[in-house]
């Protein structure tokens, strides 16, 4: 699907969702739709469909965004390093169509509500996201 032309995604993806998922946008913070989601499913790329997070590995990071643990599966997510804004961080795109989906963040134990041990914090955007309930 990486090979798919942006007119594809035009008709495919909202105009919001076009921004981040294919312009790599950010929503703004505690804006998104799935944020305080709390039910049982799984979290699938907006633009595909590839099954991405379990709502099992999703907490509050208090960050603004929907985090999480960690993925699913590691082939469904491939990380890029971005040094974009000044920043160094680490880009995680669906590998199945190449769309933008947040960054993941290396955290200190317990910094921002995550795992006690600290860990990985995948922030990613909800538009991005699209939630199957189980």
């Amino acid at each position: 699907m990486k090979d798919k032309p942006e007119s594809y995604w035009k008709e495919k993806l909202t105009p919001e969702q076009y921004k981040i998922v294919r312009e790599k946008g950010t929503e703004e913070p505690f804006t998104g739709e799935l944020l305080h989601n709390k039910e049982d499913g799984v979290y699938r790329c907006a633009a595909c469909g590839t099954p991405l997070f379990s709502s099992n590995t999703k907490f509050d990071s208090g960050s603004g965004w929907p985090s999480f643990t960690d993925v699913i599966e590691k082939g469904n997510v491939e990380l890029i390093p971005d040094d974009s804004h000044g920043m160094h961080r680490t880009e995680v795109i669906c590998a199945t169509c190449g769309g933008h989906l947040g960054h993941v963040f290396e955290d200190l134990p317990s910094q921002a509500g995550g795992p006690k041990e600290g860990g990985k914090r995948y922030c990613i955007n909800s538009c991005s996201l699209d939630f199957k309930e189980e």
